[in-house]
């Protein structure tokens, strides 16, 4: 399976609903997280009485170069931006849709992979 591929599907899953789209959610964060380590961070929040239920995906934030990624959950729906920093002050911040952030994320990936041995093995387990 190719980089396109990989990413279309993750891209497809991202378009479900309900318990799909949670689930989707889940898995990205997770991959996200153990590929990607610290510039990967994920928000998680429990269900239920005061939280204590089981805990799911709220917001993933990525950290690359100059941009910063979140994409963010409600349980019904995604809302994806990418914001630009410049010396750790946010310069601009765009809304994407979810299929649109994960090409921009991706994008960035293949960018960092190509000046960096360790960003080209975590773009790697991301797709294994």
């Amino acid at each position: 399976m190719s980089i396109d591929d990989s990413f279309d599907l993750a891209a497809a899953g991202l378009r479900g609903d309900g318990a799909e789209l949670a689930t989707s959610v889940e898995v990205l964060a997770n991959k996200l997280e153990q590929a990607l380590g610290e510039r990967a961070r994920v928000q998680r929040s429990g269900s239920g009485l005061l939280g204590r239920g089981e805990k799911h995906v709220r917001a993933i934030r990525v950290e690359l170069g100059p941009n910063r990624y979140e994409l963010t959950f409600d349980r019904k729906s995604l809302a994806g931006y990418r914001e630009r920093q410049s010396g750790g002050i946010a310069i601009k911040r765009e809304s994407l849709p979810p299929h649109e952030w994960i090409a921009a994320l991706t994008d960035d990936l293949r960018a960092e992979a190509e000046r960096s041995a360790s960003s080209r093995a975590a773009l790697e387990s991301l797709l294994g």
